[in-house]
């Protein structure tokens, strides 16, 4: 399989199934679009009729371009088959009792009332709490228990707001320092806050502990005082922006995100990315948003074609800042074309509900932070463990050659079959397609994969 596309001046193919991406001419991408379905005598009829009064393009030149495109596919470069769909089900079993990662929700309550808050401003639909340092040191031991000879283990503290039980946080960091080297583990811990309680105890202690720090902030003061308010109905962005900018600078601009969220209210966020630009943030992320459809700040189909125009405007936006010593990260587009994940977790995906699990302020296991207070999707608790094998079994098998929508797209060994969550609430199946996320999904890729060529075809 290969998907072709044009961006700014490059001609891309990409074959999804070596992951083999080349840069072509009018030509050779004319070729290889019909270079599995026609023979080379029509291929050599074609390209003279399309190209007449080209006195460079002839018989010979088109020829010589079918023996290279073939080269490629001998070599395993161009429409290679597909091997990977046998080992779908088993690579996930393998790992499948293996938990590398918790989402401790420290504090089921929050500070901000923002109106688009998948979490209902950090209740999960369910009463305020706060997690106590007992839950918190279980939740740990599970981890370790249940880890399987991983050293690296991943600790996200979210919420609602984790700062507005900061102490219990400190003492569970305490906690996992105190056992991680006799457990033979190594403990990564990334924090996710508004910023309202960000002060100097909170940035020191950030930086000495937290490997990554999560900021949230949508962009331009007008976009993020609507919707990221307090209970007084009172804006967020002069109170958190100082605060944000001095945690930043104390860890010398590295290791975090600044993490936005647009809605139907700025689908041009660009404008936003480049407000956190001015203000001095280099480590972006703009989430679309999850909500209903019929939520006010739904993206709608007319909002989605803008979404898209901007993510091609992003990607101009980074190689001209790039070109100018002032490059910047975007989430989305960080990808690794030599490298990357491996074929496991291409095709076996985020590991929600196996390999990652969300603890609620009880202690309850839900397979991520999308269906915490969703009473079906509890797995069990941490003194127990998974109860629910029959619901866990279920994301065992959601891997991208479990969805039959996925079969012919070519940016499935990238999205690995998408996210559970967000299938789930769009469709009522986690093995269901949430088909605006697919749309958007697909967009990033491409230009996520034309950023990474045009900087090769400049350097070269």
């Amino acid at each position: 399989m290969i998907h072709q596309y044009k961006q700014g001046a490059l001609n891309i193919v990409l074959d999804v199934y070596s992951g083999s991406i080349h840069i072509v001419d009018d030509i050779a991408y004319d070729i290889i679009s019909m270079y599995e379905t026609s023979t080379r005598e029509e291929i050599i009829s074609k390209i003279l009729d399309d190209y007449a009064g080209c006195e460079e393009v002839n018989e010979n030149e088109i020829s010589e371009c079918c023996d290279q495109i073939e080269e490629l596919k001998q070599s395993g470069r161009l429409f290679a088959p597909d091997t990977f769909a046998p080992m779908a089900g088993k690579l996930k079993e393998k790992t499948s009792k293996v938990v590398k990662a918790l989402c401790l929700h420290i504090a089921h309550t929050c500070n901000l009332n923002c109106s688009y808050c998948f979490a209902s401003q950090g209740k999960y639909h369910g009463e305020r709490a706060v997690m106590s340092f007992e839950v918190g040191k279980q939740a740990l031991d599970f981890l370790i228990a249940n880890s399987g000879d991983r050293t690296n283990l991943e600790v996200d503290f979210f919420g609602g707001e984790p700062l507005m039980n900061f102490e219990v946080v400190k003492q569970l960091v305490a906690y996992a320092r105190s056992v991680e080297k006799e457990a033979g583990k190594n403990f990564r811990f990334t924090l996710t806050t508004n910023g309202l309680l960000i002060d100097d105890d909170v940035i020191d202690f950030a930086n000495r502990e937290m490997s990554n720090v999560v900021l949230s902030l949508d962009g331009r003061k007008e976009i993020h005082d609507r919707f990221r308010v307090d209970y007084a109905g009172n804006g967020s962005w002069e109170r958190i922006v100082p605060k944000f900018q001095k945690l930043v600078k104390a860890r010398n601009g590295k290791n975090y995100y600044m993490r936005g969220t647009f809605t139907h209210a700025n689908p041009d966020f660009l404008n936003d990315i480049k407000v956190m630009l001015d203000l001095g943030f280099t480590e972006l992320s703009m989430e679309p948003v999850v909500c209903a459809p019929n939520d006010p700040s739904a993206l709608t189909e007319e909002d989605i074609a803008d979404v898209m125009e901007q993510y091609e405007q992003l990607a101009e936006l980074m190689l001209r800042r790039e070109r100018e010593g002032k490059p910047f990260t975007f989430y989305h587009y960080m990808i690794d074309l030599t490298g990357g994940p491996c074929i496991y977790k291409r095709i076996s995906g985020c590991g929600s509900g196996t390999e990652y699990m969300a603890v609620t302020p009880w202690g309850d296991l839900y397979p991520c932070h999308q269906f915490v207070g969703e009473e079906k999707f509890r797995l069990g608790n941490i003194w127990d463990g998974v109860t629910n094998t029959a619901l866990q079994n279920e994301f065992k098998g959601c891997n991208v050659y479990a969805h039959p929508e996925c079969a012919d797209c070519w940016a499935r060994l990238y999205c690995s079959g998408g996210c559970a969550a967000n299938a789930y609430h769009a469709t009522g199946s986690i093995s269901g397609v949430y088909r605006t996320g697919c749309e958007l999904f697909r967009k990033r890729m491409e230009c996520a994969i034309y950023l990474e060529a045009a900087r090769r075809s400049e350097q070269a």
